[in-house]
């Protein structure tokens, strides 16, 4: 699943996004190589104008929040698990990623904010791990596997849209109301295949003009269920090994040589 984002803005790119240079104040959140999902940290979101054509760059808290979680404290059991007054542990709801062939499934948590609201999530690149099982002494592969960073990117591209839905919530405690957001996934190409090969899923990355009509035009049920499954091309992707701790190191997508990691084909 894609955990792990980052986004670096040149002020450039900035203006051809919005094509607003009033919006060029907020450009600071725009300027983070990493986001780490369990941290529930903010992230830039291009959400659409009520009512009309057009969007505007923002902020938002990434894991999806549902309207009937009554304060900050439900939220943190939500997503961070807790045990009970006898003792008895829930697990966490992760709502990081909204898998897109479940999204318009009835009942589904994510299916109001598919069909009413969805956003692009910006991106330069982001991280999954490559699981390799090495060779025992016997030559069978162990069965614990040594785990290996990578940052996935667009060459050519500083900035890319991955397919979002988003969710206000209100704090009915304090009256706080944010902006949430998931980030739809899809099955993986034969790039994210390798890389992200215990899961084989990745971020619906879409091109411009299906992010267009994704965030601005008006789907039916069908559609939004094609665009939220939609593969974007391996041969336009590329990924390379970082390092093992790379969520502390000062350069994040900095590369790193493996000599026993076969390379990607």
């Amino acid at each position: 699943m894609c955990y792990y984002n980052g986004v670096r803005v040149t002020r450039a790119e900035f203006i051809r996004l919005k094509q607003l240079e009033k919006a060029i104040a907020k450009l600071n959140f725009l300027n983070k190589p990493l986001l780490i999902g369990f941290e529930y940290t903010n992230a830039p979101v291009l959400k659409r104008v009520a009512g009309r054509q057009d969007f505007e760059i923002t902020e938002m808290e990434w894991g999806f929040l549902p309207p009937y979680l009554k304060n900050r404290e439900a939220a943190s059991k939500f997503r961070h698990g807790y045990k009970d007054d006898s003792g008895r542990f829930h697990p966490p709801i992760t709502t990081l990623n909204a898998v897109g062939e479940e999204l318009l499934l009835p009942g589904k948590m994510y299916r109001d904010a598919a069909l009413h609201r969805r956003c692009l999530v910006l991106s330069s690149g982001f991280y999954e791990w490559r699981h390799v099982h090495p060779l025992g002494k016997t030559g069978k592969p162990l069965k614990t596997a040594v785990k290996y960073p990578y940052h996935i990117f667009l060459p050519g591209q500083e900035v890319f849209f991955m397919a979002g839905i988003w969710q206000a919530w209100t704090d009915k405690d304090t009256g706080e109301t944010v902006d949430t957001f998931a980030i739809v996934t899809t099955a993986a190409n034969k790039l994210m295949e390798q890389v992200h090969n215990s899961k084989k899923r990745m971020p619906v990355i879409l091109t411009e003009d299906l992010a267009y009509e994704w965030l601005l035009g008006d789907p039916d049920e069908e559609r939004i269920k094609a665009i939220a499954t939609a593969q974007y091309a391996a041969d336009k992707m590329s990924a390379y090994p970082i390092a093992k701790d790379f969520r502390s190191a000062l350069d994040p997508m900095e590369k790193v040589e493996y000599p026993e990691l076969a390379p990607l084909i």
